[in-house]
């Protein structure tokens, strides 16, 4: 499982910036698009809201892999 540490001054990351960030998708438009056809999960449940904010121990899944948010 990867980590992605949030900035000092950040509380979250929205889940398509965090697809973006650890390259898992190519662009906010990728992202939108593989969250609305369901293949996303927070914390073990599929997400639809591609501007859900993730938050410290979150847990994102996407194509087998695995990243969790870490402040």
């Amino acid at each position: 499982m990867e980590t992605l540490k949030l900035r000092e001054k950040d509380e979250f990351i929205n889940l398509s910036q965090l697809l973006k960030a650890m390259n898992m998708v190519e662009s906010g438009a990728m992202a939108k698009e593989v969250i609305d056809e369901g293949l996303v999960m927070v914390d073990g449940e599929i997400e639809s809201r591609y501007r859900r904010k993730l938050y410290d121990g979150m847990i994102v899944e996407f194509e087998g892999e695995k990243v969790k948010i870490v402040k």
